[in-house]
């Protein structure tokens, strides 16, 4: 959990984005509602169909977000894992907060950028997925730390020379930085010492540093080349021996537990198995899993790859996503076209999936209706002839890979299943 003042700041942060007042920055939103601050806008609980909502309007499910915020806490608990789930997926801080409130260790970050919003709001362990050699963000990083002793940082360094460089843009830290060594998924992957004599090198690298401290090892085992099960439980193996290797060797004095991470979020089944035989070490270890795209989920992408439909006794998550356009434009029996675009819609892995239309107060299956394209304001539509679709229809579209449809988003109402909208959750990319 975070630092009681970690906490407490967070709190007095996240309370004045209640007081932001709703403007031309938010998509989808009432046109009435400007000037209304959003807590206010809030506190209608106006119904999403019938309360002056525009489309296009992206809209997260109450339920189905509290659903998954419950499974991968279970899950993690189950497990024996600490969860530091991975924020660059939403860049939220009220979902930062709600995945703290229930056992979270910390936020998982991907760049400088990330971290300084969440320190902003007051989040107090942070650790940072990627290398960081830039020399301005560890100075800022350096004054972060300096300011606030109970702040707790960790971040991946898989090259001598990157420890070099981090040490002296560090040489004026209060304190050192902790690092771990990040392990390549194998040859062709992506970020990592590519070998255990690297890493080794890497150590010796961090140990000559006199700014920085290595406390564990991490990787990503979603770069696994191939990746089948048996694939990803051997880079795991690999990646638990280098620490008990790191650990015979005496590299982690200095620290009072040694860090091992790892986990995306269409292996993590294979990490808690995995992490699960890591022997003991010279002090304690934290197994820390950082899946983040969990929390909305979504129908496509992770839908397919989800470690609970291998392990469907574990549960189940469930996309929380819907993005609702509008039908504007039906040139022919076989096309039609809606107001949401490239702008609207994750696009990077598949496409929109047309699920539900909406006509008069009735929702019904999307039958006969395929997305076969998007424009940047525009969504394409095959239209079968059983497909019963008019101008001014609204079609609700599944979404496929979450990490790219929050950005798109500023302010997302949060509705109920009868529709009533009962928050918004804020983003800053």
């Amino acid at each position: 959990m975070a630092s009681e003042a970690g906490t407490a700041t967070s709190t007095e942060a996240l309370a004045r984005l209640a007081e932001e007042r709703v403007d031309h920055r938010f998509k989808g939103l009432p046109p009435d509602a400007a000037g209304l601050t959003v807590a206010e806008l809030a506190a209608q609980r106006r119904n999403l169909f019938t309360g002056g909502f525009a489309t296009p309007v992206l809209v997260l499910s109450a339920e189905r977000l509290g659903h998954n915020l419950a499974l991968m806490e279970a899950y993690a608990a189950r497990h024996g894992l600490a969860f530091a789930p991975h924020g660059k997926t939403s860049m939220a801080p009220q979902l930062f907060e709600r995945q703290l409130a229930r056992g979270a260790w910390g936020i998982t970050l991907a760049v400088p950028h990330q971290v300084w919003v969440a320190r902003a709001f007051g989040f107090g362990r942070i650790f940072l997925a990627n290398e960081l050699v830039d020399a301005a963000a560890l100075r800022r990083l350096a004054a972060e730390l300096a300011a606030d002793p109970s702040f707790r940082f960790v971040c991946y360094v898989d090259s001598v020379r990157g420890a070099e460089l981090m040490d002296a843009a560090l040489r004026s830290a209060a304190r050192p930085v902790d690092v771990v060594i990040e392990l390549a998924a194998g040859d062709g992957a992506r970020t990592g010492v590519r070998t255990e004599a690297e890493g080794a090198a890497v150590a010796d690298a961090v140990a000559r540093a006199e700014h920085l401290r290595l406390v564990g090892v991490a990787g990503y085992e979603g770069e696994v080349p191939r990746a089948d099960p048996e694939r990803v439980r051997a880079y795991l193996r690999r990646l638990v021996a280098l620490a008990v290797d790191l650990d015979k060797a005496g590299r982690f004095t200095g620290t009072d537990e040694i860090v091992v991470s790892a986990g995306g979020s269409a292996w993590f089944d294979a990490v808690a198995d995995v992490f699960a035989e890591l022997p003991g070490l010279s002090v304690p270890v934290l197994r820390l899993l950082r899946s983040g795209a969990y929390v909305s989920h979504d129908d496509g992408h992770y839908r397919r790859l989800t470690p609970f439909g291998r392990v469907p006794e574990e549960g189940a998550l469930q996309p929380a996503f819907r993005l609702w356009s509008q039908v504007v434009s039906r040139p022919s029996p076989e096309q039609a076209f809606t107001n949401a675009g490239k702008r609207d819609a994750a696009h990077d892995l598949d496409l929109p999936m047309a699920q539900v239309v909406r006509r008069d107060g009735t929702e019904r299956p999307a039958t006969g209706i395929e997305v076969t394209g998007l424009s940047d304001q525009h969504t394409w539509l095959r239209t079968a002839p059983e497909a019963d679709l008019e101008v001014g229809d609204w079609v609700g579209l599944g979404l496929s890979h979450p990490c790219t449809i929050f950005d798109k988003w500023q302010l997302i109402p949060v509705a109920e299943a009868d529709g009533t909208v009962v928050e918004y959750v804020r983003t800053f990319f």
